[in-house]
């Protein structure tokens, strides 16, 4: 065999290996891409089946604004529930042994939430009197998979976490719903529920998984007379109870917290600009209630939501100050808005034994 026919031979058994790498690399990307096709399939069956549901003209809720005021002892409860961060694994391990977090542990702590509040109202708050109860739906009810890091560590995908955890918070809506009678939900998508990569200001809600969630559960309860809905396509809804207003936003929109000050000037000044676009446009709000920072800062004009998950390995390498799994429980009043804030715990160590 001459030299050009072992050229010609090297040559060709380059071309064979290259061809075969590219075969195996399109193969991959095929298998990928039907894939991705799929998910997003079943994604828009998703959406669309919830686009279906028949839109209203949202009116005030007549229970949250009577005309007349009710007797002295009369009120509402408001609950919030936001940073529940379902479906994300926190090891003890990896925080000293500080917070543990699953699926499991996320379920006990759930439902001992809605235990907490109820025996708050009937045990701690004795005596009155409540109209009904407003439950406030703050965002990031789910992890997401926007990181790698929890797309690797999470318990299920999201198609997955969205159809457990939906009967899941149906089922605590239903209680409160049974407890208090009357149960007005509003709900914002935060900006770990997102189907982006990147946060997106159009279709910010209908593209969350969030947002999703709340639009099941209200299609769950359709002709339920003891609940109502607002689950706007933007970022803030304004509830009105008695003659006092709250606004609801997820609480992403800020940008620091990490000076001396802590998280108060960020929030304060988007706190006084969204106060100053609501004067503009003729409206106002006493009370801004936002999730997002996981800390508990209850105040008259302004309630910081805690988290359910609790301490996670990002706040332990951020160095972040340790707080328990709670979150936000305030009573409304006529003519004196918020006249009581508490903290709602959610930890059973008895039963989660970590």
């Amino acid at each position: 065999m001459s030299l050009s026919d072992d050229i010609a031979d090297g040559a060709g058994e380059k071309h064979r290996i290259e061809q075969a790498r590219l075969r195996r690399e399109r193969d991959a990307a095929t298998s990928e891409n039907l894939r991705l096709t799929t998910q997003i399939d079943e994604l828009r069956r998703t959406l669309d089946l919830v686009e279906k549901v028949e839109q209203t003209d949202l009116q005030p809720v007549e229970w949250l604004t009577p005309k007349r005021p009710g007797k002295q002892s009369a009120a509402t409860l408001v609950l919030m529930l936001s940073d529940l961060h379902l479906d994300e694994v926190v090891l003890p391990e990896e925080v000293e042994g500080l917070n543990a977090y699953n699926r499991v542990i996320a379920q006990m702590r759930l439902r001992k939430t809605i235990e907490n509040t109820i025996k708050v109202s009937r045990h701690y708050l004795a005596g009155m009197k409540y109209d009904g109860c407003v439950l406030l739906l703050g965002g990031d009810i789910f992890s997401g998979d926007i990181h790698e890091e929890l797309k690797e560590t999470n318990e299920d995908t999201m198609l997955g976490s969205l159809l457990y955890w939906a009967q899941e918070i149906a089922a605590a809506v239903d209680v409160l719903a049974s407890e208090f009678k009357k149960v007005h939900v509003a709900a914002v998508a935060g900006n770990h529920g997102r189907m982006t990569r990147k946060p997106r200001a159009k279709q910010r809600a209908k593209t969350n998984f969030d947002w999703l969630l709340a639009k099941m559960i209200e299609r769950h309860f359709t002709g339920d007379r003891r609940l109502t809905f607002d689950i706007p396509e933007s970022s803030d809804v304004l509830v009105s109870i008695y003659d006092s207003k709250h606004l609801l936003t997820h609480g992403d929109q800020t940008k620091g917290g990490g000076s001396i000050g802590g998280i108060y000037p960020p929030i304060m000044r988007m706190r006084a600009k969204k106060a100053q676009r609501y004067l503009t446009t003729g409206q106002q709000f006493d009370t801004l209630w936002l999730g997002h920072w996981h800390q508990y800062l209850p105040s008259p004009s302004m309630v910081v939501n805690g988290t359910m998950k609790g301490y996670d390995e990002y706040a332990f390498v951020s160095n972040f100050s340790y707080e328990p799994p709670q979150q936000a429980l305030a009573v409304v009043a006529p003519e004196k808005g918020i006249t009581i804030h508490a903290p709602i715990f959610c930890v059973d160590r008895r039963r989660e034994k970590w």
